[in-house]
């Protein structure tokens, strides 16, 4: 993930649909402390049905200071929706963007039948997101979603966030150590929290697992399927003030974020022309 995006991670964090909420909020004031939480928490997790597997991904967590760090960090933006377009659409972006579209493109054509949501604009979000899988995160996922959930800021939010990466790992989809993403949890090449990876993902490849790090089919098709759980609507256009700009706003609330994705989708599917004057 960009630094860019990092910054917008709140507004994601916002729209991802959450699991069922465990009942251990406000534990930053937890007894046992750290430890104590994670302890009561595997109990939780246990009566919702969570196996030694997923369980045993909390072993060795520690609390995570520097998430917390960039948690208090986020700002909104200070940049106008032309000066974030044209940086973040930069010309090789869109000139990679535009040869993913060619060596994806049966793929992606056989993604928007079964979804509705054309090639352009689920290569525009992966772009945007990670450039392509190439940036996604360098954390751990159950320690800084762990680390959130212990926090009294929004622990609710995250004790969902928490348990939906203990189901990830109890179905086998990933392994704790490949669980790897951003601060606030984003895993994968268009960084989905682990609520959402645990109810959009999907195993295109049909390897057996939901891999939205390593697996661009999986990626591509979960994607697909997020934007289709959020509303969006076959054959109908992205742009401002049509019919599915809304459902790319419940990608990220962030107006200036979903008007880059719009008019980046818009570029790669040949309805305006690259602008020139977007930086190298």
């Amino acid at each position: 993930m960009s630094k860019v995006n990092a910054t917008l991670a709140v507004g994601l964090l916002a729209l991802v649909a959450a699991a069922a909420t465990p009942a251990l909020a406000a534990q930053c004031d937890h007894k046992g402390g750290f430890d104590g939480f994670l302890a009561d928490f595997k109990k939780e997790a246990a009566a919702q049905g969570i196996s030694q597997r997923g369980l045993a991904a909390l072993n060795g967590n520690t609390f995570d200071d520097a998430v917390i760090a960039a948690d208090r960090k986020q700002h909104v933006f200070d940049q106008s929706f032309e000066q974030f377009s044209g940086r973040m659409i930069s010309r090789s972006r869109f000139a990679i963007g535009q040869k993913m579209m060619l060596v994806h493109a049966s793929m992606l054509q056989r993604i928007e039948q079964q979804f509705g949501v054309p090639g352009a604009v689920l290569v525009a979000i992966w772009g945007l997101e990670t450039d392509y899988g190439v940036v996604h995160g360098k954390r751990s996922v159950i320690r800084s979603v762990a680390t959130l959930a212990f926090d009294c800021r929004r622990s609710e939010k995250f004790q969902a966030e928490l348990m939906s990466a203990l189901r990830i790992v109890d179905r086998g989809d990933m392994t704790p150590a490949q669980m790897i993403g951003e601060w606030a949890g984003e895993i994968g090449q268009t960084q989905f929290l682990p609520a959402s990876y645990d109810k959009f993902a999907v195993d295109y490849d049909g390897d057996g697992r939901r891999d939205l790090v390593a697996s661009v089919p999986d990626v591509l098709a979960s994607t697909a399927n997020y934007l289709k759980g959020h509303g969006w609507k076959r054959g109908l256009g992205w742009a401002p003030g049509e019919a599915n700009f809304e459902t790319i706003k419940a990608w990220n609330r962030a107006d200036v974020y979903a008007r880059t994705i719009a008019l980046f989708a818009d570029r790669l599917d040949g309805k305006v022309p690259p602008d020139k004057r977007v930086q190298k």
